[in-house]
């Protein structure tokens, strides 16, 4: 039994048809074929895109990208680019070897040749030009879709590798899962009153609360409560959201008087199931977060900007780097960025003292996705939940979770120093 199709318009059965293009028609046929299996009765345009398949997995997604560009196709909405196997900004850093480095650098350019704007960031949204309330947009990577979702009130479902360039090129999507109202309303609460504005006012203790909401949630609509907006900020809502992606299946959360879509109660929203959060929850995600059992093991590395860290976190470091002495010379603090926000924290004078004190800037890439560390760096402490849930498998590194000023202590200590009163 086939599956029935979407009903497409005019100008959708024309490109489909091969009017505007071999490329367009290639792309629109993926975009058609995602329609029937979600069940869409229609495609429905999108504003712009974020593309994830720039990240080079190996031969299929190169010849993928380059077939797209020999047959003509360009991107119909404004698209970003996320995260790539490179950085492009400091040559040699990343220790690839010839036969994956060429064909990543030719997978850059192959979405370049489409006309993706080179951002090779997994933050779009830190970016001045970034979707409206509303908005439908194409969006892969998991922390920037729930981003998108949950913090801007944009509209993205989970595309994935191919379908999200097919998405651009289109300027389409079915209509269907979170573009839609109806799969929007939360599906839980997490009532979290019993955590102080004091512990809620570290980042990675949102990491830590985004892990245990990814558990309790699984691919979800929690709606968490009991927060007070006033311990709220993007960044903290980015560490939460993007390790709530990696333990669970979040790709949109609701955050009670904080969040657009949460401002004020829904009708339904009171006889949601609902799970108290403690703090001693968040303790234990931090300990699950770390593979290392000795709380003073020696130090090798730091690892902060997974996601990629804003100008704001910059900030903060700066502050926290203020009147303390250089890091520990056998440990390197290892800081990812966007080129975009580098420019404006460089030019805002709040890199200098990280560099001054040993700390390296990686941009386009991240330290848990290619071999950047060296190879005796085999324990690493970041403040970064993602970070901790995916460096063990792709790097084969120890991680030690914690927050900011534990791992800057560590970082000077050059051994993993503990400030339990932070957990508390």
């Amino acid at each position: 039994m086939t599956t029935p199709g979407p009903v497409l318009t005019a100008e959708e059965a024309a490109m489909l048809r091969g009017d505007s293009g071999p490329g367009v028609a290639m792309a629109m046929r993926m975009v058609v074929a995602l329609a029937g299996v979600l069940g869409a009765e229609r495609l429905m345009p999108v504003t712009g895109a974020h593309i994830d398949s720039c990240l080079y997995h190996g031969q299929a997604g190169l010849d993928f990208a380059e077939k797209l560009a020999s047959l003509g196709a360009r991107v119909a909405v404004p698209t970003t680019l996320n995260s790539s196997s490179l950085d492009l900004m400091h040559p040699g850093l990343v220790r690839l070897p010839p036969e994956d480095a060429v064909p990543a650098r030719a997978l850059m350019d192959a979405y370049r040749a489409l006309g993706a704007r080179p951002t090779w960031t997994c933050a779009p949204y830190q970016s001045a030009e970034r979707p409206a309330f509303g908005e439908n947009v194409a969006w892969a990577e998991s922390n920037a879709i729930v981003f998108a979702n949950s913090v801007l009130g944009a509209r993205t479902e989970r595309y994935g590798d191919f379908i999200d360039i097919c998405a651009a090129i289109t300027g389409r999507v079915p209509h269907a899962g979170l573009h839609l109202d109806e799969h929007r309303l939360p599906t839980l609460e997490l009532d979290c009153s019993a955590l102080s504005p004091a512990m809620l006012g570290e980042e990675a203790v949102w990491a830590a609360l985004g892990d245990v909401v990814g558990r309790l949630s699984g691919s979800g609509v929690p709606l968490l409560t009991g927060i007070d907006p006033a311990s709220v900020d993007e960044d903290r809502l980015k560490a939460l959201g993007a390790t709530a992606a990696s333990s669970g299946g979040v790709a949109l959360f609701h955050v009670a008087g904080v969040t657009p879509e949460a401002l004020t109660p829904g009708p339904g929203w009171a006889a949601l199931p609902s799970t108290p959060v403690t703090s001693a929850m968040l303790r234990a995600a931090r300990d699950e977060l770390s593979t290392v059992a000795d709380p003073s093991a020696p130090l090798d590395a730091v690892a902060l900007g997974t996601p990629h860290f804003s100008v704001r976190e910059f900030e903060k470091l700066a502050a926290a780097l203020a009147g303390t002495r250089p890091f520990h010379p056998g440990c390197t603090v290892w800081i990812n960025t966007s080129r975009e926000v580098l420019a404006q924290a460089r030019e805002a004078g709040l890199v200098q003292a990280a560099e001054e004190r040993g700390a390296r800037i990686v941009a386009d890439t991240c330290t848990y996705i290619t071999p950047i560390l060296a190879p005796e760096e085999r324990t690493v402490m970041t403040p970064s939940g993602k970070w901790a849930w995916y460096a063990p498998m792709n790097i084969g590194v120890d991680v030690v979770f914690g927050t900011l000023a534990e791992c800057l202590a560590s970082a000077r200590a050059g051994r993993v120093v503990r400030d339990d009163s932070q957990w508390n």
